[in-house]
């Protein structure tokens, strides 16, 4: 799995070039955002489960049919396949954000994930509402656990909106 610096070095590499102001301006960036990117993954290795549980609630706070019959949780091995789903996207949202680069959701996570929703009849619009809300409880945690300024939060949602941004090209609802 690359990270955001070995990609960089990847791309002047292959350019046969030395850094610029541009790449040293990458690599500080990165690391001025480190101390952010720790915390986050820290508060999702030591809370996972929690955030899964919040993220899911306010879900079907919102649309509570999908525990209804005939919504894609109901029965108790649907629910279990929606919160495994939410863990899975948690956690490798906080691969992404050691790495600082996106991008590798790509590959490991976003590649004919759409598709095999669709084959499965799971649908898309709740999924990407779940990711979008599992970023807000991690964002929220921050700003009230660790104090970490909104305006320093930006990098960690990231991972979280590429996520939603690839499997979002079916009709959401934002609340």
């Amino acid at each position: 799995m690359r990270d955001a610096i070995t990609g960089l070095i990847g791309r002047y590499d292959q350019l046969g070039r030395y850094f610029d102001r541009n790449a040293v301006d990458s690599i500080e960036a990165y690391l001025s955002e480190s101390d952010v990117r720790i915390k986050a993954v820290e508060l999702i290795n030591r809370e996972a489960s929690e955030i899964v549980r919040e993220a899911s609630q306010r879900l079907f706070a919102g649309d509570p049919e999908l525990l209804l019959p005939g919504g894609n949780a109901y029965t108790t091995r649907r629910l279990a396949a929606c919160l495994r789903d939410m863990d899975y996207f948690l956690r490798y949202a906080s691969y992404a954000l050691v790495a600082g680069d996106s991008t590798i959701l790509n590959e490991r996570v976003l590649n004919g994930l759409d598709d095999t929703y669709k084959s499965l009849g799971v649908p898309t619009g709740p999924t990407v509402r779940s990711i979008v809300l599992l970023g807000e409880v991690v964002i929220e945690r921050l700003q009230g656990d660790d104090g970490i300024p909104s305006d320093r939060l930006a990098v960690v949602r990231q991972p979280f909106d590429h996520l939603a941004a690839g499997l979002g090209e079916t009709n959401i609802r934002q609340r």
